[in-house]
Order: C-alpha cells, then sequence, then structure tokens
C-alpha cells in the first residue's frame, strides 16, 4: 500500500465510508483508501462501520434490519456537514467501480458485526471477481480472524492480519491465511515490535494515526504506512 492510507475513506474530511469520502481522498492526492464491508439482512454487500445506523445516519436501528431497497431512503452525510446532505450508504459494487475508475488501491476491511461469515465472504470475493478489480491494488483485512480465514481459503487476493495489539502467535495466524502485512493500533505498537514483524519479512501498518508527528515517528521506526483520517503530507 502506500504510507498514507484513507481511514474510512477520508473520514476526517467526508462522512466515513461514503463515495464521497472515496472522492475527496483522490481529490487530496491518496493513492489507497480502506473501507469497511459488512451485510444488510438480505445479504446486500455495502460499506459500514457500525452494528447500528445510529452514529452515521439519519435512521435509528440494525444495519441488518435493511434490506437494498431502503438504501436509498438514508441520509449517511448530513450528520456529518450539511455539505455531504443525501449521500448514501454505498454498495460495494458500486464503491469497487468507482475507486478503480480513480486509479486508487483499497484496502477492504470485512465486517461480520453479527451477519454470517460464509456469506459475507462469499459475496465480497463474488463482487471483486465482478468488478474485475486489479488484485495488485487489493488487499482484504479483519479483526474477526475466521473470516480472515475463511476468505484466504477461498481467494487468492492478497490478506493483512488485523490487530489491536500484537498476540504472542500472530506469526502463526500470519502464516495460516499467507498474509502480506500486519496491521496494529498506533498506540499499542512498540518499536520491538516493529522489528519483530519487519524481520519475519511483513509489510506494517499502523491505525488511526492522525498526527504528522507521530506518522513521521512511526515511518522512521519502520512502519511501513498508515491509516488516517486526514490527508497527512507523504513525504
Amino acid at each position: 500500500m502506500s504510507r498514507i492510507i484513507g481511514h474510512r475513506g477520508l473520514a476526517g474530511e467526508a462522512p466515513e465510508n461514503t463515495l464521497a469520502g472515496i472522492r475527496l481522498a483522490a481529490e487530496y492526492g491518496l493513492k489507497w483508501v480502506e473501507v469497511d464491508v459488512t451485510l444488510l439482512g438480505d445479504g446486500t454487500t455495502v460499506l459500514f462501520h457500525d452494528r447500528r445506523l445510529n452514529r452515521t445516519t439519519n435512521k435509528n436501528g440494525r444495519l441488518q434490519s435493511l434490506t437494498c431497497s431502503e438504501l436509498e431512503t438514508i441520509d449517511a452525510g448530513s450528520w456529518f456537514s450539511e455539505q455531504f446532505s443525501g449521500e448514501k450508504i454505498p454498495q460495494l459494487g458500486a464503491a469497487l467501480k468507482l475507486i478503480k475508475e480513480l486509479g486508487l488501491g483499497v484496502n477492504l476491511e470485512l465486517k461480520t458485526n453479527g451477519c454470517s461469515e460464509p456469506k459475507l465472504v462469499e459475496t465480497v470475493v463474488k463482487t471483486i471477481a465482478e468488478v474485475e478489480f486489479l488484485k495488485d491494488r487489493l488487499l482484504v483485512s479483519s479483526f474477526n480472524y475466521r473470516a480472515l480465514v475463511r476468505f484466504s481459503d477461498c481467494s487468492d487476493i492478497q490478506v493483512g492480519c488485523l490487530f489491536e495489539r500484537l498476540p504472542v502467535n500472530w506469526h502463526k495466524k500470519a502464516l495460516r491465511v499467507n498474509a502480506v502485512s500486519i496491521h496494529l493500533s498506533s498506540k499499542r505498537t512498540s518499536k520491538r515490535q516493529i522489528s519483530r514483524v519487519k524481520s519475519k519479512g511483513y509489510e506494517l501498518y499502523c491505525h488511526t494515526v492522525n498526527s504528522l508527528t507521530v506518522a513521521r515517528q512511526l515511518i522512521d521506526d519502520g512502519v511501513d504506512g498508515v491509516f488516517s483520517d486526514y490527508p497527512l503530507p507523504d513525504d
């Protein structure tokens, strides 16, 4: 990936996990974005982070209660700013097509959020194939290790192991899914851990870094890149 990756699109500048955020990331010159992928109740694959609609839309209730036909009735932008009034929860296919058109790379984070792990993996793999997204511009990660195992078993797309902190058995887990990268919380990552991960040949990325000073220090320590809500300079 790149040294600065837009988190949830570009969550500090636009509503998270929206097409507007992805477009803005490209306008700011970012080369990669990260977005969250989950399922509606009818199996539709969408970009969304939470289990509930309350925080980032004008509706209340569980995301799992929605069907595809109801997406047009939901405003996922006004909570952030009136500038983004009417922004919708995007389907994965539409988001991937836009990302492809903009020439960006994307880290898809699988969010099971109570939905069926097999169904989520199946539909994500199918949608990626339908869009014909370039595999060298795509990486899939998840905090849900079972979902990541399932994904790696049925796809040759690159995967990254996502942890809050580096577990004792991290290398065993990474080998199991043939991971190319390790993703850790910037607040729980030490120089020793960075050295350990890099010595095994993995790329290392930290989330979520909104300070240029912290980003530069992490990169100086050997981190390959950071996820940020803002377009930090990549120098």
